[in-house]
């Protein structure tokens, strides 16, 4: 059973935090209802997301075999056979499904088109440079539009282009990372990446992270954002995020890190702090 388990990437489920954030900036991180069901929202992305990558290694097992990471991957490696694989994940699709619609139907529908779009990505869009990246970056969104849904809030849309940005920023620092490792064979493993190189990755990181910091500037700024919380002192978290995107900027390309940002978030002391902080100031000023 613990294959299984592996084969869903727990490790991964900390990008299904984002549900939460519509509870955290609509004011109603402490109302019972509203908790309840992000947390539900949140099982069920774990579930679904968990599907997509079994799925997605299922699909790509034959070059996961030939990659110094990922060929450990119980698919890859032949620890779970593709029939069991393929049981599982659908299982996983029906339990997901069934609670995103407990919620309400908008969630169960974000839910759905979630799981489309990652068997697309699976299926076609990966093979195509620069959608490949973006389809990642649009489900990041997706889990933020879900979590708003299930509490029946609106959500900024300055956040969710926050939300996007900075998905798109983990992701090229990953398929940097990625390029670099593989060297010669990328364009074996991924063959998108045959069409990436240094130089345009990190061209493509400055720019989605200046886009990301002024998004963020002006989603505090912004007359909604401050009629809403009735203050203006979100702005002084800027300055948090900043250091934040700073760290991370410094272990990819200081200590070329950047392969597994979920593990960055939970190991690294320094994205750790920013974080906390960041979580810390936002409570105090929005509640």
């Amino acid at each position: 059973m613990k294959y299984f388990i592996r084969s869903l990437r727990p490790s991964q489920w900390v990008k299904n935090l984002l549900v939460f954030a519509a509870l955290v900036f609509a004011g109603k991180m402490f109302h019972i209802f509203s908790l309840i069901n992000s947390t539900i929202l949140f099982f069920a992305f774990c579930l679904t997301s968990g599907s997509g990558y079994i799925l997605n290694d299922i699909y790509d097992r034959n070059k996961d075999q030939n990659h110094p990471e990922k060929k450990n991957r119980p698919i890859a490696s032949g620890k779970i056979s593709v029939t069991w694989a393929f049981v599982f994940a659908i299982i996983c699709i029906i339990i997901s499904l069934a609670l995103s619609y407990h919620i309400n139907f908008f969630s169960f529908l974000v839910v759905a088109i979630y799981l489309l779009l990652m068997s697309g990505y699976t299926l076609i869009f990966k093979h195509i440079p620069v959608l490949d990246i973006t389809i990642i970056a649009i489900g990041f969104v997706l889990r933020a539009v879900a979590g708003a849904f299930a509490i029946e809030v609106e959500i900024s849309s300055w956040l969710l282009l926050c939300t996007f940005f900075l998905a798109l920023f983990l992701i090229i620092g990953k398929r940097r990372y990625e390029l670099i490792l593989m060297e010669d064979d990328a364009k074996k493993f991924r063959h998108t990446l045959g069409e990436y190189n240094i130089k345009l990755l990190d061209q493509l990181i400055a720019i989605v992270t200046a886009i990301c910091v002024v998004a963020y500037s002006i989603y505090t700024l912004d007359n909604t954002t401050v009629n809403k919380f009735n203050t203006h002192n979100l702005i002084y978290t800027v300055p948090i995020v900043i250091i934040g995107i700073f760290r991370y900027l410094n272990l990819i390309y200081a200590k070329n890190e950047g392969g597994s940002p979920e593990r960055i978030l939970i190991s690294d002391t320094g994205i750790l702090f920013s974080v906390l902080v960041w979580l810390v100031l936002v409570s105090i000023i929005i509640y």
